[in-house]
């Protein structure tokens, strides 16, 4: 299975038993934080399908990383914890979690839930919005055409699939490596920062109202680009 599964989780027995459990269930991309600094470190910079969350973390509680969390991706989120009380369960929920399972747990019973959370996941994809609509631009996945303010842009072939990664991904910070690798699909380093410098600035030429104080294609200083979707409207 290709899907990339996080484990937040500081019992170095718990996480060995899940990669066991994962890793003869099929799962081959598994990836595991041992603090809420580093699992946000790891939702912002590498692709997550599912989290599996602990409450009670070294330097946070899981349902404030959850929170957090949901304010950058809308990955999947499984509670895995030793709280136990309808209290507890509420908030995991109310806080953005899909799915809590208390300690101890039956390794099947996690097992079936991650299928079963992510079987739904394949079977929305198709019908998922073909469209990313701003306040100032709208994007059209499908036709590969680039409206602002009611006016078809022209928008080259990098551009378009570079604009388009980012709209399919809001809110999430990608590095310069992580860009050209999804969008060139090449992992050679030379010219790497300034194709997507070129790219980026002829989009924001396109796009924002005013391209040096853009809205929308953010650079976060020492980490990378993000798309900002703070100013995205429902699609109609």
């Amino acid at each position: 299975m290709n899907e990339s599964i996080l484990i937040i989780e500081d019992e170095v027995g718990i996480i060995k038993m899940l990669k066991r459990l994962l890793d003869k269930e099929g799962f081959q991309k598994i990836c595991q934080a041992e603090s809420g600094a580093e699992a946000l470190k790891k939702v912002r910079e590498h692709r997550i399908d599912l989290i599996l969350l602990d409450v009670m973390l070294p330097d946070t509680n899981g349902f404030d990383l959850c929170q957090q969390i949901r304010e950058i991706s809308d990955v999947p989120i499984i509670f895995l914890t030793a709280r136990t009380t309808d209290i507890d369960k509420l908030i995991g929920f109310s806080m953005g979690g899909d799915d809590y399972i208390t300690k101890p747990f039956n390794p099947l019973e996690v097992a079936a839930r991650i299928k079963a959370i992510l079987h739904r996941q394949r079977k929305t994809m198709p019908e998922m919005v073909q469209l990313f609509r701003t306040e100032r631009f709208v994007l059209h996945y499908d036709q590969a055409k680039l409206i602002v303010e009611g006016k078809e842009v022209n928008c080259p072939a990098k551009e378009f699939q570079l604009l388009k990664f980012m709209c399919q991904h809001p809110n999430q910070v990608f590095s310069v490596d992580q860009l050209y690798e999804k969008v060139w699909e090449d992992y050679s380093i030379v010219g790497k920062e300034n194709t997507i410098m070129v790219h980026i600035s002829r989009l924001r030429q396109k796009i924002e109202k005013d391209p040096k104080h853009p809205e929308y294609l953010k650079n976060v200083r020492g980490l990378g680009y993000m798309l900002s979707n703070e100013n995205q409207r429902s699609p109609q």
